[in-house]
C-alpha cells in the first residue's frame, strides 16, 4: 500500500524554560553556561530534610502563557510527584502537575496550505527541570551537572491535531513566537530553553482510531523535528505494510544518520505513580489575579500583524512573516526608527536576511548585527553611496564580521561610481562589444537593455550607479 494511503498523526509536548531569575523551588540562579554544579543548594540537590518553596513568578508566567494560548485558567491546582529514576534526577522523582494543571483546553491557529487551522492545547503545567549528564567523549563514564535541576519549566501539551511534519513545525514556531512576545522564555533552542517531545503515529486514511504512537524525546531543532517525523512515519508505514506491529516506545533521533533508535518502552501515566506533593500547598488563584495578568499581556503576534498592515501598509504576507518572530519584528521597528523606509527594511529582512539565515541554518535571534547597522546600510543605498548589488555584499559581510557598514565599504573599495565621465566610458565599451544587443533593442526587444546594464554592472563589479547606467544606455541607443 502506498504512503499516500496513510495519514500521519502528530502531537507535541513542548518544554519551555521560564526566564525567572531563580529556580522553581529555591533561590539558586538559572543563568545558562555557569561552571558545573555552581548554581546548586540543598533543595535542588535533594539533600535530606530540604523543603521546596514555590516561586510565585513561575505561576504568573504559566498563567500568562495559558491566557496567550486561549486556555482556561484553573482557580485551584496542585503539584504532584512524578516518580522515575534517572541519574540526573537527584530526588528520583520530579515535581510536576498531573490531574490538576494550571491551564487547560486552549488552542492556537496556524496557517495550513493558505488556510487557518486550529490546533488544540490539552494543558499547560509547571514542573522542574532535571539536571544534565555530561558524557565522557571516550565512553569511560558520565558526570552529573545539577545547575539545571530545579530550573522552572512549563510543558505545553498539544492535542494530536497535526497531520504532517510541516504542520508540526508551524505549530512549534507559533508557540515559540507567543512565548517570546509575552517574555516568559528566551526560547533559545540551541541552549535547550525550548525543546519538544514528538509523538508520531500513522493510520490508514478514513480510520478514526489512532495508531500506536512512538515518542522522540528532547528535540531542539526545527529541521531535526521535521526530518524525524518524516522518517518515523515512513518507518511505521513500512512495518505495518510488512505485517508487523508498532511498539509503544521512546525513541532517540540521530541527526547524523537520519534515523530513530529505540531507547526504552514508552511509559503510561500509571508507570510514574503520581501522587500529590506533600511538601507544597495547593495553588489557589483569585479572579482578580488572573484578570490583572490578562490586562498586562503585551502585544501578541496577531495584533502586531494588524498594526503593521494599517501603520506601514505592508502586504498580508510581509506582515505575517515579520511578526512570526519577535526578534525579527523588533529588528524591523528599531531599524525604522533610523531610516524610516518601511518597505525597504521589510524587503531586506524578508529577502536577503532570511535567505542567509536559511543557508546558515540560523534563527532570527542569532543575527549578529544590530538594527542600527542594517539601517545604516539601507541609508547608504538610498543616498547613492552604494548600489543594491553592493548592499548584498555588505550584508554578507555583516553576518561574518558585524561592524559599521561605512567601514566595510571603505575597506573593500565598494563606493558606488556616480561620475558621469566614468559611467560614459563603461557604456560606450559595452555597446561596442555587443552590437547584436543594439539591433535587438531597435527591433523592440526591451530585454536587451537589461542585458547591457547587467554587463556594465559586471564590468564595474557592481559599483556603477544603476540609474545613471539605464539613462545613459537609453540615451545612446536612441541616437
Amino acid at each position: 500500500m502506498a504512503k499516500e494511503e496513510y495519514e500521519i498523526v502528530v502531537g507535541l509536548e513542548v518544554h519551555a524554560e521560564l526566564s525567572t531569575k531563580t529556580k522553581i523551588f529555591c533561590s539558586c540562579k538559572t543563568e545558562f553556561g555557569a561552571e558545573p554544579n555552581t548554581q546548586v543548594c540543598p533543595i535542588c540537590m535533594a539533600m535530606p530534610g530540604a523543603l521546596p518553596v514555590l516561586n510565585e513568578k513561575v505561576v504568573e508566567y504559566a498563567v500568562k502563557a495559558g491566557l496567550a494560548t486561549n486556555c482556561t485558567i484553573a482557580k485551584e491546582s496542585k503539584n504532584d510527584r512524578k516518580n522515575y529514576f534517572y541519574p540526573d534526577l537527584p530526588k528520583s522523582y520530579q515535581i510536576s502537575q498531573f490531574d490538576k494543571p494550571l491551564c487547560e483546553h486552549g488552542n492556537i491557529t496556524i496557517e495550513n496550505e493558505g488556510e487557518e487551522k486550529t490546533i488544540g492545547i490539552t494543558r499547560i503545567h509547571i514542573e522542574e527541570d532535571a539536571g544534565k549528564l555530561n558524557h565522557n567523549e571516550f565512553g569511560s563514564g558520565s558526570l552529573v551537572d545539577l545547575n539545571r535541576a530545579g530550573v522552572p519549566l512549563i510543558e505545553i501539551v498539544s492535542e494530536p491535531d497535526m497531520r504532517s511534519s510541516k504542520e508540526a513545525e508551524r505549530y512549534l514556531r507559533k508557540i515559540k513566537s507567543i512565548l517570546e512576545y509575552i517574555e516568559v522564555s528566551d526560547c533559545k533552542m540551541q541552549e535547550g530553553s525550548l525543546r519538544a517531545d514528538v509523538n508520531v503515529s500513522v493510520r490508514k486514511k478514513g480510520v478514526t482510531k489512532f495508531g500506536t504512537r512512538t515518542e522522540m524525546k528532547n528535540m531542539n531543532s526545527f529541521r531535526s523535528i521535521v526530518r524525524a517525523i518524516e522518517y518515523e512515519a515512513q518507518r511505521q508505514i513500512e512495518v505495518l505494510e510488512n505485517g508487523g506491529i508498532i511498539e509503544q516506545e521512546t525513541l532517540r533521533w540521530d541527526d547524523v544518520s537520519g534515523k530513530t533508535f529505540s531507547m526504552r518502552n514508552k511509559e503510561d501515566a500509571q508507570d510514574y505513580r503520581y501522587f500529590p506533593e506533600p511538601d507544597l500547598v495547593a495553588i489557589k488563584l483569585l479572579e482578580e489575579y488572573i484578570a490583572k495578568i490578562q490586562k498586562a499581556l503585551p502585544e501578541l503576534p496577531e495584533s502586531r500583524k494588524q498594526r503593521y498592515l494599517a501603520q506601514y501598509h505592508l502586504s498580508e504576507k510581509e506582515a505575517k512573516m515579520l511578526t512570526s518572530s519577535k526578534y525579527m519584528s523588533n529588528l524591523f521597528e528599531q531599524a525604522l526608527a533610523i531610516c524610516e523606509n518601511s518597505k525597504a527594511v521589510a524587503n531586506w529582512l524578508l529577502s536577503d536576511v532570511s535567505r542567509i539565515l536559511n543557508e546558515k541554518e540560523l534563527e532570527p535571534e542569532q543575527i549578529p548585527f544590530t538594527a542600527k547597522q542594517l539601517a545604516q546600510m539601507i541609508r547608504l543605498i538610498e543616498n547613492g553611496t552604494i548600489s543594491s548589488a553592493i548592499g548584498k555584499k555588505v550584508l554578507e559581510e555583516l553576518f561574518e564580521n558585524p561592524k559599521d557598514p561605512e567601514e566595510i565599504i571603505k575597506q573593500n573599495g565598494w563606493i558606488q561610481i556616480s561620475d558621469e565621465g566614468t559611467i560614459k566610458q563603461v557604456v560606450m565599451k559595452i555597446l561596442e562589444n555587443n552590437p547584436q544587443s543594439i539591433l535587438d533593442f531597435k527591433a523592440g526587444k526591451d530585454r536587451a537593455l537589461g542585458f547591457l546594464v547587467g554587463q556594465a554592472m559586471k564590468e564595474t563589479k557592481g559599483k556603477a550607479n544603476p540609474k545613471m547606467l539605464n539613462e545613459m544606455f537609453l540615451e545612446e541607443l536612441k541616437k
